[in-house]
């Protein structure tokens, strides 16, 4: 398969002055943010030994999820009052983690650089892979196959380019 890598440039930039406005020109979002992402987990403790023991974001919470007999949902604080999700759904034959057209590539989450180094340790410690790219971001994986994303940069930043 060829990819058209000028068309890709061109429709970029087509793309960007049909739709992107100025930050003084665009209007305020309808949304507060985000109250959570929700993913899938295959084993309630295992998640927990992950994102609260080895990442240290805090369980917040679990209970029955409301539409699924059995299954669990459960939270941790991933800061500035967002939360990071997870159900069960026990008797499903999920499969493992695939990256799919409307599926998840990979969640991204701010740090402090003295947390990113700190981490990173963490990682290292417990033999996690890992790789890192533009000296501030920090991709692996989690328990189930999904892709994190740990950077340095402030929020609304990446890269040094302002997204917000």
């Amino acid at each position: 398969m060829s990819i058209d890598m000028d068309f890709i440039t061109k429709d970029r930039e087509r793309i960007k002055q049909e739709y992107l406005r100025e930050e003084g020109a665009r209007p305020a979002s309808t949304a507060r943010g985000i109250h959570h992402t929700a993913l899938l987990s295959s084993d309630v403790r295992r998640s927990i030994d992950f994102y609260q023991g080895l990442l240290e974001f805090p369980l917040t919470e679990i209970f029955e999820n409301r539409d699924y007999a059995g299954s669990d949902h459960f939270f941790f604080d991933v800061g500035a009052g967002n939360l990071l999700a997870f159900f069960t759904l026990p008797g499903l034959d999920l499969g493992p983690y695939a990256e799919v057209l409307g599926g998840l590539h990979h969640i991204a989450i701010s740090v402090t650089r003295e947390k990113w180094d700190y981490l990173r340790a963490k990682l290292d410690d417990a033999k996690v892979d890992y790789i890192v790219e533009s000296k501030s971001s920090i991709y692996f994986n989690g328990p189930d196959g999904e892709r994190l994303e740990l950077l340095a940069d402030p929020l609304g930043e990446m890269y040094g380019t302002k997204v917000l």
